[in-house]
């Protein structure tokens, strides 16, 4: 019995052993419990999280740059314009030395922005300057207008550019015109000829618009010269051009309220077609002569005769007596008819058709 006492108390040791070194062990372990006490707390304390290491930069390497952000009213629309050129076969054309006036609108207006327009001439820079952008009244858009001219002929490229700013996207844009030679002359032909016969045609001359420097654009010409007073003259020079191009010389409407009917000037020695106050076309014509003058005063069209006559006369339109508008040849620059209205033969046929019975026919100096 003794023995069986002393037995168990032999393992009953043992096992309170074993277990006193288990309990050691598993306090050391990390994570064992939320509570650490003595020796084994002061032995394994926490570990801190270590901060990360900054990138080193070598010698010579560049930061990258920061992502790029799209600044305010990125989406810009620019739209030029050309004023006081002319459209020839829809294309923008002028002539040495004429001012041509660019501008521009750009959607939206922000304020404070600068463009920079730079003119070419072939490759070489004829012009470059920096233009602010304007408001609009409800300052919804911007715009710019500055003038541009070429000393000599050739194409013109006009360059419009807008760098970047923190309030508006950058923006550019084109345009270009020709600048035509102003040299022509009889038989002549292209884009300058065709450009003079348009602006006869525009201030109401009778022309054919054929693009070739012929009989009716001499006559034209004649005629305009007419009617500025210059003298009777069919060619083209410095002058002629100016003031063709700006639109200058009306013929002065006498009697506006006769609804259709026919003016003839011959202080002027000019025929026009009248539709009430607006002019339909303008001739040269030759008038009676100082031995056969031309009856004075307002008539109708009563008789009419196309074709030639055995006299010479072609497509006649009667207005009094024997006096008719018609076609003759010659037809010169100064009066020279027995009291006729002469017009030039190729002339002739438009006006009578143009004509009718009953229209009026005012004469006067």
């Amino acid at each position: 019995m003794r023995r069986q006492i002393i037995g168990w108390a032999v393992v009953s040791a043992l096992l309170m052993g074993c277990l006193l070194a288990a309990t050691a062990a598993a306090a050391t372990r990390p994570g064992a419990g939320s509570k650490t006490t003595g020796a084994a707390s002061k032995a394994a304390p926490a570990a801190k999280p270590k901060p990360a290491k900054k990138p080193s930069l070598r010698h010579g390497s560049v930061p990258a740059a920061p992502p790029a952000t799209t600044p305010p009213g990125a989406a810009v629309s620019a739209h030029l314009y050309l004023s006081g050129a002319f459209f020839v076969a829809r294309k923008p054309v002028a002539v040495p030395d004429r001012a041509v006036r660019v501008g521009a609108v750009v959607e939206p207006y922000v304020p404070g922005q600068v463009v920079t327009l730079r003119a070419f001439l072939g490759k070489r820079l004829i012009k470059s300057t920096e233009l602010v952008l304007k408001p609009s009244r409800y300052h919804t858009f911007g715009t710019f207008t500055t003038t541009v001219s070429s000393p000599s002929p050739g194409e013109v490229t006009l360059a419009v550019t807008h760098g970047a700013t923190a309030t508006q996207a950058a923006f550019s844009g084109e345009r270009a015109f020709s600048v035509l030679d102003e040299h022509a002359g009889f038989g002549s032909s292209g884009p300058f000829v065709a450009l003079i016969q348009q602006r006869l045609a525009a201030l109401h001359f009778y022309i054919r618009q054929t693009g070739v420097y012929d009989e009716g654009t001499e006559l034209a010409l004649d005629a305009y010269h007419r009617l500025l007073r210059w003298g009777t003259y069919k060619t083209l020079d410095g002058r002629t051009i100016s003031f063709l191009l700006n639109g200058w010389g009306q013929f002065k409407v006498r009697y506006p309220g006769q609804g259709q009917h026919v003016e003839a000037n011959l202080s002027d020695q000019l025929l026009a077609l009248m539709s009430g106050s607006k002019v339909d076309y303008i001739y040269p014509i030759s008038s009676g002569k100082p031995s056969t003058p031309t009856v004075l005063g307002n008539f109708q069209v009563y008789a009419r005769v196309p074709g030639m006559q055995s006299d010479g006369m072609y497509y006649s339109s009667y207005f009094i007596g024997g006096y008719a508008i018609h076609g003759y040849d010659p037809a010169p620059d100064y009066p020279a008819s027995h009291g006729c209205l002469r017009l030039p033969m190729v002339d002739a046929t438009f006006v009578y058709n143009w004509l009718d019975y009953g229209v009026d026919v005012d004469v006067y100096y």
